[in-house]
């Protein structure tokens, strides 16, 4: 499994239910405990713990170090920072790909806008053509890194590690068909089992809260596994099924 690494990050928070030195060095050493916690600060004079971590921990998780809901110690967010520090986290974890679909959005929207009417089965052409072509590159970029990336999670690369390879290939395919229009029953059905298949592994990784990395940009970007893989296979399923029942 590869680990996503992270740079080292210090957050402090709110902890009550402190009331002499005994319960300090308690909390202190409950929350040292923890996964991924390198050094504790606590203060019962300002009710705070300064947390200092590899890796982002959930709240809960904290919680749960120090007795659960029902503990006398009841840790919570320095609001202030907290809501802004999270967005901005995952702001720039997900950057890329946040990039890549709002680019091809752009692009393919433009070339609506220079026609008289909005055509949505074309546009979401457009748009599957461009999330094909650019994913297939970024794969493309490192085919190995890829594969051995893909078969952590994928449930056919898992059993056939050739798949890996031939997915690439086969994504570079699907987005040349469909920019060149090629038979569109065919090419949506092909992406619509392809991408059934994709997804199983992803919602199996992600519902396990596996810390893997995610292949979708390939081995270029460190991409953890997340919901937002899952809306990105969840997305080309959903417009290849709409492209289809507009054929029939």
């Amino acid at each position: 499994i590869l680990f996503l690494n992270s740079k080292q990050m210090t957050h402090t928070y709110n902890l009550t239910g402190m009331t002499c030195i005994s319960c300090e060095a308690k909390v202190k050493s409950s929350l040292l405990m923890v996964e991924n916690v390198t050094n504790v600060e606590v203060s019962k004079d300002k009710n705070s713990a300064t947390i200092t971590m590899d890796k982002r921990i959930a709240l809960d998780k904290l919680q749960m170090a120090l007795g659960g809901v029902a503990s006398k110690y009841q840790i919570a967010a320095n609001n202030h920072n907290e809501v802004a520090e999270q967005t901005k986290s995952w702001l720039e974890t997900y950057k890329p790909i946040l990039l890549i679909f709002f680019y091809i959005t752009l692009v393919t929207g433009l070339v609506q806008v220079t026609k008289h009417h909005f055509d949505a089965m074309q546009w979401m052409q457009h748009f599957m053509a461009g999330f094909f072509l650019v994913f297939s590159f970024f794969k493309m970029l490192n085919l190995n890194g890829f594969s051995e990336s893909y078969k952590m999670y994928d449930v056919v690369a898992k059993k056939i590690p050739a798949w890996g390879y031939i997915y690439a290939f086969t994504e570079l395919g699907l987005g040349i068909a469909y920019l060149v229009n090629f038979n569109p029953l065919i090419t949506n059905t092909i992406t619509l089992i392809v991408m059934s298949i994709s997804i199983i592994g992803v919602l199996q990784s992600v519902l396990n809260k596996k810390k893997i990395q995610c292949a979708c940009l390939g081995a270029v970007f460190n991409l953890p596994m997340s919901t937002v893989t899952i809306i990105e296979d969840a997305l080309m399923i959903a417009m290849s099924g709409l492209m289809i029942l507009s054929m029939i």
